[in-house]
């Protein structure tokens, strides 16, 4: 059974209210061995019993994607498009395209195909032209299906170009590290990007779960009192440390009392882009079981050469055993 995390002088930790900060996630969530915040940033909820179609926002998936997954959907789109309105002038008849030519050794699907991906474009070289009512009317809604989705892919094309999205790198492990004369809760962030990151602003908030009076579970949400939660500016790798004093809800925590608790540190982070002037965040998680207890982190970066700072992004994870401060 889960119970309170050890500390000593809670009443002066943290008022009440702020004690039972909540971040969103209620509560209730007191199943055990499941985080709240993936690895990736994302959210670890699924909803279920509502439509599909109205639990997608397309504009967010389809500018969020990979440029792989991306590019795809526009090209099955194209070619699902062409084959569908090839088969409408089929359907009418290929007498009604002027200037299929079967010199071309080409079948009339095909002649279909190409001049369909010709109106759809409003490309049109030519070489055929529809003849008749019906054949005209298709071509007309063609043109127009061709407009209307050009514009909508140079919108897109817009958004995800001028999308500001960080590349915050996380070490893989949170560490309890000594700290002065005491221990903190450390871990490491770095910038990937070429784009400069400026007025950073980082909160770390303890979610564990506690056992009520009553016996019942619930889950409480502790803010973590960092030594710098602001900096300025963010060329080099920057560890995040929360001093494990006395009225850290973290004193005299173990390996042990964090497992029971279920214990995770969410972390938010927001920043500006210098490129796009615009704000960004990231956000991540620890589990409890990823957070090393006696290790301190290595140092990243080097002034050998002369003229700059070099910084080894590859040795964010980089650590060593270290005794903790008793």
């Amino acid at each position: 059974m889960a119970k309170k995390l050890p500390t000593t002088h809670r009443s002066t930790m943290l008022n009440q209210e702020e004690s039972r900060k909540d971040l969103g996630f209620g509560t209730k969530i007191t199943s055990e061995q499941s985080r709240l915040v993936n690895k990736d940033g994302s959210f670890n909820v699924r909803r279920v019993g509502d439509s599909n179609l109205d639990s997608v926002n397309w504009y967010h998936r389809l500018i969020t994607m990979s440029w792989l997954n991306f590019l795809g959907m526009v090209f099955l789109l194209y070619f699902v498009l062409n084959l569908f309105f090839a088969s409408l002038y089929l359907l009418v008849g290929i007498e009604y395209l002027e200037g299929v030519n079967n010199n071309h050794q080409l079948p009339d699907f095909w002649e279909a195909y190409f001049f369909s991906s010709q109106t759809l474009t409003t490309v049109g070289y030519g070489r055929i032209s529809p003849t008749g009512f019906w054949t005209n009317a298709i071509a007309a809604s063609e043109a127009l299906t061709g407009l209307l989705l050009i514009a909508l892919a140079t919108g897109l094309l817009y958004g995800r170009f001028s999308r500001s999205t960080p590349r915050i790198r996380f070490s893989k492990h949170a560490v309890i590290s000594p700290y002065l004369d005491i221990n903190g809760l450390m871990f490491r962030i770095i910038h990937e990007r070429d784009s400069e990151l400026i007025d950073l602003d980082v909160e770390v908030t303890l979610s564990c779960l506690e056992v009520l009076p009553s016996g019942a579970k619930t889950r409480r949400y502790y803010p973590l009192e960092l030594e710098r939660g602001h900096v300025n500016y963010f060329p080099l790798n920057w560890t995040i440390v929360h001093p494990i004093t006395e009225e850290s809800p973290l004193y005299n925590a173990t390996v042990k009392s964090l497992n029971e608790t279920d214990a995770e540190f969410l972390i938010i982070i927001r920043a500006t882009d210098e490129t796009f002037m615009q704000q960004v965040h990231a956000r991540y998680s620890y589990h409890y079981e990823e957070v090393l207890w006696g290790a301190k982190f290595e140092p990243m970066f080097d002034t050998s050469a002369q003229g700059n700072i070099a910084v080894r992004v590859s040795d964010i994870d980089r650590h060593r055993p270290a005794s903790l401060n008793t």
